[in-house]
């Protein structure tokens, strides 16, 4: 079972039931998932999905941050009664997984890709606000992921199709110019010849000059 949740901005956030199901989302997340942690304490793994794949951790709105630390401050037993808790939160795509850690344990491949904010003060209205608009999906996480993959290499696909059309008519419209361009060096007036000129040519010294 997957809680999800709506923040002010409209955006996804979700966080799974246990640290079993955790185990799911660190394996099957997206790269546009932003995963909440409450900082060297027990807490519910809670992610965001930022709504553009081009999207970066430093594009969301420091509301939406607080909203998800807000939520993973709710959802830690030892965090939900302290008045000041730190949170870290990451790319899902740097969330490191070994075969010797435990269940729901995650560690992170970069560091300085690891990013800490602070909540100062519990804001009821949104811890609220999420109790009202949660709503729990049963979710195939592969499922979602592969969905996800496809729509990512049809996207890529898209672009990359657009770009050689591009390509092709940049070529095209300079082949047209590079013709034009010699087409106004054959008319240039430095080689034309008026009928007035030409009646005081000789016809056989005018020919000799295209030999």
């Amino acid at each position: 079972m997957v809680f999800f949740f709506t923040t002010t901005e409209g955006w996804t956030i979700y966080m799974g039931l246990d640290k079993y199901e955790n185990e799911e989302l660190i394996k099957w997340g997206l790269d546009t998932d932003i995963w909440f942690h409450v900082d060297n304490l027990s807490s519910a793994h809670v992610y965001l999905r930022m709504p553009d794949i081009d999207m970066r951790v430093q594009d969301v709105p420091p509301n939406v941050i607080e909203e998800c630390a807000q939520l993973v401050k709710a959802n830690s037993i030892e965090g939900c009664k302290l008045t000041s808790v730190p949170i870290v939160y990451t790319p899902w795509s740097n969330l490191k997984k070994t075969g010797s850690m435990e269940v729901g344990q995650v560690g992170f491949h970069d560091n300085s890709k690891v990013y800490k904010t602070r909540v100062e003060r519990k804001i009821p209205f949104l811890i609220n606000r999420f109790k009202k608009n949660r709503v729990e999906k049963v979710v195939n996480f592969q499922q979602v992921r592969e969905d996800f993959d496809r729509e990512i290499r049809e996207k890529k696909k898209g672009e990359l199709l657009k770009k050689k059309k591009k390509e092709a008519e940049d070529r095209e419209r300079q082949r047209e110019e590079e013709a034009l361009n010699d087409y106004g060096n054959l008319m240039d007036d430095r080689i034309m010849v008026s009928n007035r000129d030409l009646s005081s040519v000789d016809v056989d010294e005018f020919e000799e000059g295209f030999m």
